[in-house]
């Protein structure tokens, strides 16, 4: 665990990098969430079983992506970017592609970036898959699956406010 401030992008993504109208326009927003060093290790520790039921669940998304979702239908996953620095920021990647040969996954980053500088909004990166934590499927009627670390995040904000 860095130090430093860990940003966590919770689904629904900010429409920087994905046109408006290929999301219903009833689609979640962001709602980041910083962590300082003394809140991050128990909000890592607190986000672990969503992360590991995301990766037990991302191959079968993983294949049905690779099959041809249905037409509006968008498939983003969430891994981390990180700065020469140490900063790092869980980011939504829009899936473009899946190189099933050589285990990478190449997208547009999907948040309006707030930690990270060496990375940009809507900029296309590729990483490794074994760096995906989380995925989500954006459905055309503003529902979402998957988005299993997001939508704890929420109960989690949620229960810390009130």
């Amino acid at each position: 665990m860095n130090s430093r401030t860990l940003l966590i992008g919770i689904l629904a993504l900010t429409l920087g990098a994905v046109n408006a109208q290929e999301l219903a326009p009833n689609a979640p927003t962001d709602k980041p969430v910083s962590a300082t060093a003394a809140t991050a290790s128990e909000l890592e520790k607190a986000i672990a079983p969503h992360m590991a039921e995301a990766r037990k669940t991302y191959p079968n998304a993983r294949k049905r992506f690779l099959a041809g979702l249905p037409e509006k239908h968008h498939f983003f996953v969430t891994t981390r970017i990180k700065d020469p620095d140490g900063k790092f920021e869980q980011v939504f990647i829009y899936v473009a592609s899946i190189d099933d040969a050589k285990k990478t996954v190449t997208g547009r980053i999907s948040n309006q970036l707030r930690v990270v500088r060496t990375f940009k909004s809507n900029q296309t990166i590729s990483f490794p898959e074994a760096e995906v934590l989380d995925w989500m499927v954006a459905r055309p009627d503003g529902t979402e699956e998957g988005n299993y670390i997001g939508k704890f995040i929420d109960e989690y904000q949620k229960k810390k406010k009130g």
